[in-house]
């Protein structure tokens, strides 16, 4: 049986070539993701923002406005209302109510009766609840815990190879990181524990990728000691393209399936993780490998682990 081959054996692309337009690319799309995330802001869900979040599936897309009059009228509090991918699909915020352990639950059955009631045909989904002071607490463990990853792998890089390697890694994975943010700023898809356990997810597959590039530049380096870096870094990452294709390829269509099958609850994360295979493997390719030139690392063999020195010549013995 013949193999099935993506990428041909003799492929050459000139990745370095376009390293300029690359560089371009990214940072305008790095500010348009921060510039979205300023703008619009983040969806956060109750995981974050605290309170009831109530997601309710209507017959039809409803308006929101006499869904927002509906919710008033029952003395709740203030609304938060937003409408999902399905127009049909409402999720409803409202603040924690006071009382005892079974408030949360009279005041989703109030809420559930008084849809039901204005618009047939209406379904209760689900709910979830978090206190304010356990929202806070887990904004701050998210953002650590993603820092913490950025700065452990850049870290780690360095030692295993060289400062530009560390450089190097840490800015593509920035990059990752505010391209999935800009994306939730941009569809305001609801931003919750479970996007961040994407993002942290993302951010390990996109090292990966950028690990196997870094080893095969380390290892032609040590190759080819008087081969110019463009050209290095250009067999390396040619070298490694079949590999890094057919595993983004086989992640997305795992991905895909899981985003069409795997309902409104994955959606979220399934569309974040989407996101950062494309955005991760374009910066393995096209940044981070290519980055290192910019950062004036030399051709020779790399100074961490592995080096390979130049044998000393040795006087042959004499008898005496």
């Amino acid at each position: 049986m013949r193999l099935i081959k993506l990428v041909p054996d003799n492929t050459n692309i000139r990745f370095v070539a376009v390293r300029k337009v690359a560089f371009a690319v990214t940072l305008v799309l790095s500010l348009l993701a921060v510039g979205l995330v300023f703008a619009r802001g983040l969806n956060f869900g109750v995981d974050f923002m605290g309170g009831v979040a109530i997601e309710e599936k209507f017959a039809s897309p409803p308006a929101i406005d006499k869904v927002r009059a509906t919710i008033e009228r029952l003395g709740v509090g203030e609304p938060a209302i937003q409408q999902f991918g399905d127009p049909k699909l409402v999720s409803i915020r409202l603040p924690v109510p006071e009382g005892d352990s079974g408030a949360t639950d009279r005041l989703v059955e109030r809420v559930k009766t008084a849809l039901a009631t204005e618009f047939p045909g209406a379904t209760f989904s689900n709910y979830s609840t978090v206190s304010g002071k356990v929202s806070d607490e887990l904004v701050t463990n998210g953002v650590l815990a993603v820092v913490l990853a950025i700065v452990g792998i850049a870290v780690f890089s360095w030692f295993r190879y060289e400062w530009q390697f560390g450089v190097s890694t840490a800015v593509a994975i920035i990059h990752d990181v505010l391209m999935t943010l800009g994306f939730f700023a941009l569809t305001q898809m609801a931003f919750d524990l479970t996007i961040v356990a994407a993002v942290l997810t993302i951010i390990g597959y996109s090292i990966n990728d950028k690990m196997v590039i870094d080893d095969r530049i380390r290892e032609n380096m040590r190759k080819f000691r008087k081969m110019e870096m463009r050209e290095l870094i250009d067999l390396s990452v040619n070298e490694t393209l079949p590999r890094t294709v057919m595993t983004s390829l086989t992640i997305l269509l795992a991905l895909t399936a899981l985003l069409v099958f795997g309902g409104h609850v994955l959606r979220g994360f399934t569309a974040a993780m989407i996101l950062g295979v494309i955005v991760g493997t374009y910066s393995s390719i096209y940044v981070s490998s290519s980055l290192l030139i910019t950062l004036g690392l030399k051709p020779g063999a790399p100074v961490g682990e592995g080096t390979v020195k130049e044998p000393v010549p040795t006087k042959p013995a004499t008898r005496r």
